[in-house]
């Protein structure tokens, strides 16, 4: 590979982590003015075809589809420096975040900064949905797809399994007209089976190494723990970070203060509530993919063992829930691709992609619920919401501004209005 010929390609992702805020569906905006309007390093069609298989993947659905677009480009050695570009800001932050989160005074006045980063989120969902429908909702079936997707995805945001299902149920239901054909004259790519053999041997001796290690109480065994904990979480999750982070309270904060693991497993992990719960809120604001909290919680989990153990947890924090989603990815794509000459599976893009924007709206809409727009309550922050979430889909929709400056002044505003209630 040419390094030096993808140079610009890997700025652009750099910037892109750097300004991707708002979880999955904020990133996908971001994507689209990025990668497909700027730089047209894929087609909206393709953007949104990767974007719907990730979905189907467990793993960090954004991460997956950037890698996608690296690969697309230059093949796994540009996936690789694409997804390392991608998840290091994030990851160091959060992983700095551990090491500083107890002296963090009012924690409070450092959220209030971030105030009005969830109504840009909105702004951008809301311009994928936009950008995306002119390319999906092509006809009846698609319509009333779109709208049925848009409301199971309103009612069942936060259960794990429901944005597949409705992927899956959607590709079967344009499954009933034959009126489309394969496409024609695309050879079949070689499936690699190394990715998903990695994957499984990994699995299982991160499994085997950290049971054993449990069983015969090494005095080390923090380390192998955290590995196979992590690359369970990150092997099986659906949902991204709002299945992700339950997961980890159940495992970390929960779990460990029940007495049956208090007396047979003294030495397990545990992580403060109050800790867990900062890096929980923080994650959601600052760029880059949610699963960037395993540098995080990583961290947390070592922090009484001296800060070179809390560096090591920070760093297989970050590996370990990252790695499944890349080898999955990267094996299951060039299938996904070759079953696309298939009528069965060609038929099912249709509808496939016009789930995905009704799940765009559903998400538009749910996330509305936590804004606060009601101007009636004598606040700026309402207000300033409803601007927002206007203004982004504006500048986004009509303008070439660099979407990376809308996160910076929607971060000064933040600063401003919290200068006004003190």
């Amino acid at each position: 590979m040419n390094i030096r010929r993808h140079i610009p390609f890997l700025k652009a992702v750099l910037l892109h982590s750097i300004g991707a805020f708002g979880g999955p569906q904020g990133h996908f905006g971001m994507m689209i003015k990025n990668f497909v309007h700027r730089r047209h390093d894929v087609t909206e069609q393709e953007l949104l075809e990767y974007n719907a298989f990730c979905q189907m993947l467990p793993g960090a659905s954004s991460t997956q589809t950037l890698t996608l677009i690296g690969y697309k480009r230059g093949g796994i050695p540009l996936a690789i420096l694409t997804l390392l570009i991608w998840i290091t800001p994030a990851s160091v932050l959060m992983g700095t975040l551990s090491f500083i989160v107890e002296y963090i005074g009012d924690r409070q006045a450092v959220a209030g900064i971030f105030n009005f980063i969830q109504p840009m989120s909105v702004g951008f969902i809301a311009f994928s949905a936009y950008k995306m429908s002119k390319v999906a909702i092509t006809n009846t079936i698609t319509i009333v797809i779109s709208i049925a997707a848009a409301i199971i995805s309103f009612l069942l945001f936060k259960t794990p399994w429901s944005f597949p299902a409705v992927i899956v149920a959607a590709g079967i239901a344009t499954n009933f007209s034959s009126k489309r054909i394969p496409q024609k004259g695309i050879p079949p790519k070689k499936i690699k089976w190394a990715n998903i053999l990695i994957f499984f041997a990994v699995f299982a001796l991160a499994g085997y190494v950290s049971e054993t290690a449990r069983k015969q109480s090494w005095p080390n065994r923090g380390p192998y723990n955290l590995f196979e904990n992590f690359y369970r979480f990150g092997s099986l999750v659906f949902g991204g970070g709002d299945v992700l982070i339950p997961m980890m309270y159940q495992q970390y904060v929960v779990r460990p203060s029940t007495e049956r693991i208090e007396e047979k497993n003294p030495g397990a992990l545990k992580i403060d509530k109050s800790d867990f719960l900062t890096g929980s809120g923080m994650v959601r604001a600052i760029p880059g993919p949610v699963f960037s909290i395993g540098a995080y919680m990583g961290g947390i989990a070592f922090r009484e063992d001296g800060y070179q153990k809390q560096i090591l947890g920070c760093v297989i924090g970050s590996v370990a829930l990252f790695l499944p989603s890349f080898l999955l990815v990267l094996f299951f794509f060039p299938v996904w691709h070759n079953l696309k000459k298939y009528a069965v599976i060609y038929r099912s893009l249709e509808g496939i992609n016009a789930s995905v924007v009704g799940i765009m709206v559903g998400s538009t809409v749910f996330l509305m619920k936590d804004v606060s727009v009601d101007i009636t309550v004598g606040s700026l922050v309402p207000f300033a919401n409803i601007m927002v979430i206007a203004g982004t889909f504006s500048l986004l929709a009509f303008t070439k501004l660099r979407p990376q400056f809308i996160p910076l002044f929607c971060l000064l505003l933040g600063i401003a209005v919290s200068y006004y209630h003190m």
